[in-house]
């Protein structure tokens, strides 16, 4: 009986041990069946930088030149405007350009054409005499028709009064 009861405390006492020894083991170190997961590599995109701009964007900037009423003729103000343009031109010698004539709405539909034919070409011929090569620009008149600002008061027929600059390639 002494034998089985002995037998029966070192049974006991061997699974206490190894339970308290493989616990321990279990938690710190992975088992020995089951794999690592992999390390996941992470890939960094590289940046590259364009100098290039987007292509809603344009390359060249030009603005508008304005003129007085029933007028043609250039102001300080529109010569101004159109050095920095023929400047941005020169710059950029692969731009092409188109000077759309505008007048307000006051006039007849023809006179306003015509007057609008003249605003651009006047625009064109002052870029062209700062250096700009005449076969990079277009111009074509829209008279009242395309307004930029559809009010009927001097502030808006001022607006709409001008050279308009559309740039092409």
């Amino acid at each position: 009986m002494i034998a089985r009861r002995f037998a029966w405390l070192l049974v006991v006492a061997s699974m206490v041990v190894l339970a308290g020894c493989g616990g321990k083991k279990a938690m710190d170190e992975p088992a020995m069946d089951t794999p690592a997961p992999p390390k996941e590599e992470v890939q960094e995109t590289p940046v590259v930088e364009t100098t290039q701009p987007p292509k809603d964007v344009s390359p060249i900037a030009v603005n508008d030149a304005f003129f007085a009423f029933d007028s043609y003729s250039l102001s300080a103000e529109a010569k101004g405007t159109l050095e920095a343009n023929a400047r941005e031109m020169k710059r950029v010698s692969d731009a092409s350009i188109t000077i759309e004539g505008h007048c307000d709405e006051r006039g007849t539909k023809a006179y306003n054409l015509a007057l609008g034919e003249k605003r651009a070409n006047a625009a064109r011929d002052y870029l062209v005499a700062m250096g700009v090569n005449a076969s990079r620009i277009n111009t074509v008149s829209y008279g009242k028709e395309r307004p930029f600002d559809p009010g009927h008061a001097e502030a808006a027929w001022a607006k709409n009064r001008r050279a308009h600059f559309v740039v092409g390639k």
